[in-house]
């Protein structure tokens, strides 16, 4: 049976920027009470009282505040690296027969520098290959005559190398994909692995996603 505590809980987490708000303490909570109203009363099916719903999204609060922060904020302070990398190229291509083997040559080509950018990831009906543009020729010669889906220039990437506990924490990128959004940074491409990942951004906005990164240090 739902009660008016269980029920406020899942309003709010169907809204991720009221519940990162909320567990901030930056909302009014008669005010946000009277405009769930409705939503609650048409899903009990009777009248809801205005302090109920209050009482249910004090109790909330604090208990987001825990769960949100204290665990999340541990970590991010544990943050070992942050590095920049600017000017590169993302290709999207789609998904041939041929591509693994163009691929394997591009690598082949490519090894002998060693200060550059690559990276690769697959999916299932297309293959994304960031690279510095100084070696941008040669992914447009090796795949020459697959389809290309998209080409991005002028991008730089932000890597942040996470501490292992990130894997078994729940929040951490949320957390971190919500500050970006706030700031309104727009990100071309993510690339993960375990304890590390790198976001893709416009070069022209990559020092105001960079703050945004190195600020969760000293949350």
């Amino acid at each position: 049976m739902s009660t008016v505590s269980s029920t406020v809980e899942n309003y709010i987490k169907t809204k991720p920027f009221l519940l990162s708000a909320l567990s901030q303490g930056i909302i009014n909570l008669t005010s946000l009470s009277r405009n769930m109203m409705v939503e609650l009363e048409s899903e009990f099916g009777k009248d809801v009282k205005q302090g109920a719903i209050v009482m249910a999204l004090k109790r909330l609060s604090v208990d987001l505040d825990f769960r949100l922060n204290h665990k999340i904020v541990k970590i991010l302070k544990d943050i070992s690296e942050i590095t920049v990398r600017s000017s590169l190229c993302d290709y999207s291509f789609a998904a041939s027969d041929t591509l693994l083997n163009k691929q394997s040559d591009l690598i082949s080509e490519i090894n002998k520098y060693s200060d550059i950018f690559y990276t690769s990831s697959r999916g299932v009906s297309e293959t994304n290959i960031v690279v510095s543009e100084s070696i941008s020729h040669y992914v447009e010669k090796h795949f020459a005559g697959e389809k290309l889906l998209h080409k991005f220039d002028n991008l730089a990437s932000i890597t942040i190398k996470l501490p292992n506990e990130n894997v078994t924490t729940p929040g951490i990128y949320y957390f971190i994909f919500q500050r970006l959004a706030w700031e309104g940074i727009v990100i071309n491409e993510v690339i993960s692995t375990s304890n590390e990942f790198t976001i893709l951004v416009s070069d022209d906005i990559v020092d105001v996603a960079f703050k945004v990164i190195k600020d969760l240090k000293s949350l």
